[in-house]
């Protein structure tokens, strides 16, 4: 595909865009360190391209400058890719949907200057989407009975949100983190425990590696298979926790993490981290399942919503998944991801750009990236 024209004159003499008529969605990702293109219509996602960008590996975090960077470099060529595999070309395309926040800004702004020179030389409307709703679209592209009203619980190395869904487009916030977002803390505890980057996976890899060496320390039985050598806090679980009480649905991760800190520097006073680094692992974790599936339970139980969608990179983690689905029992229906949609994705953005763009709504072309965009459509 060639490169778009220039966006920055689309402000001054952008036609009108066309009516939007129901078909084709371009979606475009930008938002950290996942460049993605997405086709999605009415029969869901037609073509899906994502590069991960492996440059951040030997910093042990995401470099803004060089996401920004690879993200112009692969944007042509997953638009392309996208476009190949939906069978569509430029004709086909129906309107554009990008993130506009939150994210890194110089990443997000690749994304959408691409996005509005594409819109505007084509005469499209365009749509900015909120990262974090987008992961709601995204599990419900993948789950038909996905649909409002529903507790959302929304899990990224940025956000911890627990929202009650009462329409597409319309929600209440109900709570989330006061400090560390849940996959910050898993990062930073990786970083650490001396686990390589990306923290989150190396987290659950370490994790299951202690379920199996505590099995077997138990005969094979099983018994012993699950966390608990390490007594750590699960945050705002108190008993004085009670509905009305602002801290009944927020969380805490800060506390967790130093309390993760403490016993490492304990450890490595002893000489005794190295051996002792799975087992940490596997009980930090299940201390974050732990606040996450209570506050989600709470939520279930005070709202009367059955159905719990979940959504944002930690929803990668199997075991955040079963801790849910145990925690909820028979009183909630829990509705997550596959790998593929929990990472930052565009079919995702392609899928809440098509349904407010199906209801009237379009973006000016003055349209910028929004580091802390706040979530739409709050009660």
């Amino acid at each position: 595909m060639d490169a778009p024209p220039a966006a920055g004159a689309a402000a001054r003499t952008a036609p009108p865009a066309a009516d939007f008529r129901d078909g084709p969605v371009l979606g475009i990702e930008t938002s950290c360190d996942e460049t993605s293109a997405a086709i999605v219509d009415g029969s869901g996602i037609r073509g899906l391209a994502i590069a991960s960008q492996d440059a951040h590996a030997a910093f042990g975090g995401v470099v803004p400058e060089i996401a920004a960077r690879e993200h112009l470099r692969s944007l042509d060529a997953m638009v392309r890719h996208a476009m190949r595999e939906a069978d569509v070309d430029h004709a086909d395309i129906t309107g554009v949907g990008v993130t506009a926040g939150p994210g890194l800004v110089g990443a997000l702004l690749a994304g959408v200057n691409w996005a509005k020179a594409y819109a505007f030389a084509r005469g499209l409307p365009l749509l900015g989407v909120h990262h974090m709703e987008g992961h709601l679209f995204g599990t419900a592209l993948e789950h038909e009975d996905a649909h409002p009203p529903f507790i959302g619980l929304l899990v990224s190395g940025g956000h911890t949100l627990l929202l009650e869904a009462r329409a597409w487009g319309r929600y209440r916030l109900l709570g989330g983190t006061r400090d560390d977002a849940a996959g910050e803390a898993f990062d930073k505890v990786a970083r650490r425990l001396g686990l390589p980057y990306p923290g989150g996976p190396q987290i659950q890899r370490a994790a299951e590696r202690s379920a199996v060496a505590r099995s077997a320390a138990a005969g094979g039985q099983g018994a012993g298979g699950a966390p608990g050598r390490f007594r750590l806090p699960r945050p705002m679980l108190s008993r004085r926790d009670v509905r009305g009480d602002p801290a009944y649905y927020d969380m805490s991760f800060s506390g967790l993490k130093t309390a993760v800190a403490r016993v490492a520097e304990q450890l490595e006073a002893e000489g005794a981290l190295v051996e002792a680094v799975d087992d940490l692992a596997a009980d930090f974790q299940e201390a974050v399942v732990d606040v996450l599936a209570e506050k989600t339970r709470r939520a279930v139980e005070q709202t009367g919503c059955r159905r719990v969608v979940l959504g944002g990179g930690v929803a990668r983690n199997s075991r955040l998944r079963e801790g849910l689905a145990e925690r909820l029992g028979s009183s909630g229906e829990l509705y997550a991801p596959s790998p593929r949609l929990a990472t930052d994705n565009a079919a995702m953005i392609a899928a809440a750009a098509r349904f407010r763009l199906a209801r009237g709504e379009r973006s000016p072309w003055s349209l910028n990236a929004e580091a802390a965009l706040a979530f739409p459509g709050l009660a």
